[in-house]
């Protein structure tokens, strides 16, 4: 049920009626990868001058732990609240 949820909520992000902040950005980044693939890997991205990648690794990398159907229920409770604004 929650997958469903969660592959419509997806769908939903690419359609919002307004660009979420940056670091809204970063969260729904971070469940999408700790939904899909799980805990991020052990090293940091490789250019320490990717300030981007840095970014996101973080955001995902303080996710460690959390399960794929946790992240999945963040991530369609953000993208209602962002509907909703």
């Amino acid at each position: 049920m929650i997958k469903a949820q969660f592959e419509h909520a997806v769908e939903e992000s690419k359609q919002l009626s307004m660009k979420p902040s940056n670091d809204t950005l970063l969260k729904l980044y971070s469940l999408y990868k700790q939904s899909t693939v799980g805990d991020a890997p052990a090293e940091n991205p490789a250019d320490q001058f990717d300030f981007v990648a840095k970014a996101k690794f973080t955001a995902w990398e303080e996710l460690r732990g959390m399960s794929h159907d946790e992240a999945m229920q963040q991530y369609v409770e953000l993208i209602e609240k962002l509907k909703v604004n």
